[in-house]
């Protein structure tokens, strides 16, 4: 006999809550309302439905591995609210994209969510708000800032030097205007330094910017 699943993953028969809104926003439409929510329940609801239950499949599994390997108690959950509350608001980003890049991120904060002592809840939410709002190549660029010690100035006195460092896996940013876009914006959201330490070699993150890339890495992956 099979082993019955522990945690079964919730399945819709209608639209989701997301899809209810949208219904309701063109029912406000006069006259061509009622024809465009069932334009919206022909083309959308499925889709909407379909993505919904993928993403809840694929948190189940991470925490299903986080209970069998981290030993994190699932039924605790319940009762915590900043989990909650993350759980919900990545699964409404989540829901907008395909991203595969962008999933993992808010599966990794809801999983790190989920351990004992994360982030203060604000911070969490601000973090869930940099994923929605940032690109994947901000979130490219911003672990290369991590993970690599450059001797490059800021892009706009040592552009040459960072189209090297970019390399061929960063073609698409090695358009000037683009990555002056994209750094531009990490250095206004106080996520990457743009000043050298000491004159020498430095980690270009934050510690605001480190703190949010442990947050969107899989804790799991962390401990191997």
């Amino acid at each position: 006999m099979d082993k019955p699943e522990k945690h079964k993953t919730p399945k819709l028969n209608t639209g989701d809550a997301i899809h209810a809104v949208a219904r309701a926003g063109l029912g406000a439409i006069p006259y061509a309302g009622a024809a465009a929510r069932e334009l919206l329940n022909l083309i959308v609801t499925p889709s909407l439905e379909k993505r919904r239950n993928q993403w809840m499949e694929e948190i189940g599994k991470g925490l299903g591995a986080l209970e069998e390997k981290m030993g994190v108690i699932l039924e605790s959950l319940q009762e915590n609210d900043g989990f909650i509350d993350t759980a919900i608001e990545a699964t409404r980003i989540a829901i907008k994209t395909i991203n595969r890049e962008k999933h993992e991120a808010l599966k990794s904060a809801i999983l790190n969510s989920a351990l004992p002592n994360p982030p203060d809840e604000s911070l969490q939410q601000l973090f869930l708000f940099l994923i929605d709002t940032m690109s994947v190549w901000h979130l490219r660029v911003l672990e290369l800032c991590r993970v690599q010690i450059t001797y490059c100035e800021v892009p706009e006195r040592d552009l040459a030097g960072w189209m090297d460092q970019l390399g061929s896996e960063f073609s698409e940013l090695r358009e000037i205007g683009f990555f002056l876009f994209v750094w531009n914006d990490l250095s206004s959201r106080e996520l990457i330094n743009t000043q050298k330490s000491d004159g020498i070699v430095s980690h270009r993150t934050t510690e605001i910017g480190k703190l949010f890339l442990d947050f969107i890495k899989n804790p799991i992956e962390k401990e191997l």
